[in-house]
């Protein structure tokens, strides 16, 4: 059976970076446009780092943006919902800053464009830990726009994380897409590879790989963008 949909990861797949570099830059940002305002840096990093792994934990019970800001008033009090539209604002302004230390690649817009000539539909499949405005930022540094995916996900519409299988079926459930009619296309061996376990087939892009656990890689298609379009091309035949 040949496939419907290719979703596609964001961060060190369609957007070059280092993601111990980004991570860095992002908290530093952060941290310093909240200190303005009153939040002590060190605290305000670690506290968005559990509410980062509240939302990974994510088994269902609220959406990412409601397990959260839970987490987050449980270390500060009810002030930091008050304080929302502050951190709001952070990523309408300022979080543009973070682009400088990511990468852009022009075959990765060559990639979605040749994907979506082929008939094939896309989505945007990045870990929904960020809110929307966050993860459209990211887009635009990666050269695209939310109009050039059916669905991109981000902690206000989705209530699951990577590697967690269930967050691909959210996906599918969604899009009304049968997971054996998926390709998942990632960087990441733990995060990426994962919607295997559902049933999709998976590519493993290695321009960016993240392989913490130095995983066999071996077994999965993996490659650049134009090894992708090959794969794919592959799988067209089995229509």
């Amino acid at each position: 059976m040949s496939i419907e949909l290719v979703l596609f990861d964001l961060d060190g797949t369609l957007l070059p970076l280092d993601q111990d570099v980004f991570v860095k830059a992002y908290f530093s940002a952060l941290a310093k446009n909240m200190a303005e305002h009153g939040y002590d840096p060190d605290k305000l990093i670690k506290a968005v780092w559990s509410g980062t792994l509240d939302m990974i934990r994510n088994n269902g019970e609220g959406t990412n943006e409601e397990v959260f800001w839970e987490g987050e008033k449980e270390i500060f009090g009810d002030g930091i919902i008050e304080d929302k539209p502050l951190f709001a604002e952070f990523y309408e302004k300022d979080f543009d800053k973070v682009k400088d230390v990511c990468g852009y690649n022009e075959n990765a817009r060559a990639a979605v464009e040749r994907i979506k000539a082929m008939g094939l539909r896309v989505a945007l499949a990045t870990n929904p830990v960020f809110p929307a405005v966050a993860t459209e930022h990211r887009m635009a540094w990666a050269g695209f726009t939310p109009a050039d995916f059916e669905l991109y996900t981000t902690y206000e519409n989705s209530r699951y994380c990577k590697p967690n299988p269930l967050y691909y079926g959210e996906i599918c459930g969604k899009l009304s897409v049968e997971p054996s009619r998926c390709l998942m296309v990632g960087n990441d061996v733990s995060d990426d590879m994962s919607a295997e376990e559902l049933g999709m087939k998976v590519f493993l892009l290695t321009d960016c790989l993240i392989n913490k656990g130095d995983a066999d890689i071996s077994r999965y298609p993996r490659g650049s963008f134009a090894e992708l379009i090959e794969y794919i091309e592959a799988l067209m035949t089995l229509r």
